[in-house]
């Protein structure tokens, strides 16, 4: 292609936690530059903002709608190629629609949407364009997190039986939110949220590790959701009963009152001849378990890996890759397939391994299955996209 893709941001501005994240992301391999942003609701914030990233004044804005505007209006050789979208919840499907209207690529922060009829919506749009879309799972970025998707895949373990699956915070263990914290007042209000507190913000990170790694589909759930501290508008805690499309059952589990806990995403897979284990607290290890023979440790960076790991891999092995690495990896994979795409080359198999809109739709499925399932006196519900 000859050149590096060129990005906008829609929110992300000074001392927003996810925005600076994306940008230690997509500045790792080089293959993105930022060009224009509208950073921020606030006028002043967006402009201290861009000027502090070096932008362009002209591509400074204060409205995102204006922004795809002007910058559709750009000759080829200056307009962007993709918009990444790193607000808060309610505000990723009107931008993210306008960008895709304007023949733009998109890049958004799960959940996808505000609702689930929003996503149905983007996914319509998006196979309308044929453009392409990341939605950022940082989670299946992890070498380890490939290396145990192919693993299974592969039927090496045998039939998948069993799949625990859980997501543990701490942070909101006090009402965090009355303090006027950023992040917690946000996301513990439904507004701007959505329908669901943890299992929206971590339990659909729970969710989709459990569909990606094992290749199944929920396809019948059993939730209980639960409001730990006073005075909270959603969900702070819940656990789900999972059964799938091949006849395996699961357990997930998502709370934020967890006191003591920081991230520590970690999952367990069992079939007919074994299982796995992989945590985000030691990302460079896979367990693999066997029934009649001792477990055997994978790690990243070795040279037994399949190609999904290896080429997720950035450092020999026993130097530490961590989270933002996993994030960074998300874009590579979005920058060489869209490259490939542009150039008109048919991206390797390896680039297309990251989530897209159909993630996002079941997400957002799963929020609304899991409240209903919460609120109903049954004990399975069939989820449903519907």
């Amino acid at each position: 292609m000859g050149r590096k893709l060129r990005m906008a941001m829609i929110g992300g501005g000074k001392d927003a936690f996810i925005g600076a994240v994306h940008r230690l992301a997509f500045n790792m391999d080089g293959q993105v530059d930022l060009v224009a942003g509208a950073l921020s609701v606030n006028p002043e914030v967006a402009v201290e903002s861009g000027r502090s990233l070096y932008l362009d004044e002209n591509r400074i804005y204060t409205d995102y709608k204006v922004m795809l505007e002007k910058e559709a209006a750009m000759p080829a050789d200056k307009r962007i190629d993709f918009v990444s979208i790193v607000t808060p919840n309610f505000v990723h499907f009107e931008p993210a629609m306008l960008a895709l209207e304007k023949g733009f690529h998109a890049v958004i922060e799960k959940p996808i949407t505000f609702t689930l009829e929003q996503a149905k919506q983007l996914k319509q749009k998006v196979e309308e364009t044929g453009l392409t879309l990341l939605l950022c799972h940082t989670y299946t970025g992890y070498p380890m997190v490939k290396q145990a998707k192919q693993l299974l895949k592969s039927g090496t373990l045998g039939k998948i039986r069993k799949v625990y699956v859980e997501y543990p915070q701490g942070w909101l263990s006090t009402f965090l939110e009355g303090t006027g914290q950023a992040q917690a007042s946000w996301r513990t209000d439904p507004k701007r949220s959505g329908k669901a507190g943890s299992m929206g913000d971590i339990g659909t990170h729970a969710f989709n590790l459990a569909e990606y790694i094992t290749g199944l589909q929920v396809v019948k759930i059993c939730a209980d959701l639960n409001t730990i501290v006073p005075g909270r508008m959603l969900d702070d805690d819940g656990a789900v009963l999972l059964h799938f499309n091949n006849g395996a059952s699961g357990v997930l589990m998502a709370t934020q009152v967890a006191a003591g806990e920081e991230n520590n995403v970690k999952i367990r897979v069992y079939g007919e001849k074994g299982g796995i284990e992989w945590k985000q607290e030691d990302a460079n290890t896979l367990l693999v378990k066997w029934l009649d023979k001792p477990t055997e440790v994978y790690r990243a960076g070795t040279g037994y890996l399949n190609s999904f790991a290896s080429h997720n891999c950035r450092t020999p092995a026993g130097h530490p890759e961590g989270y933002l690495e996993a994030f960074a990896n998300l874009y590579r994979n979005f920058a060489f397939t869209l490259q490939a795409k542009i150039s008109k080359r048919p991206p390797k198999e390896e680039w297309l391994d990251f989530p897209s809109v159909n993630e996002g739709v079941r997400g957002m499925a799963f929020i609304d299955n899991v409240v209903a399932s919460s609120r109903s006196d049954k004990k399975w519900i069939e989820f449903k996209i519907s």
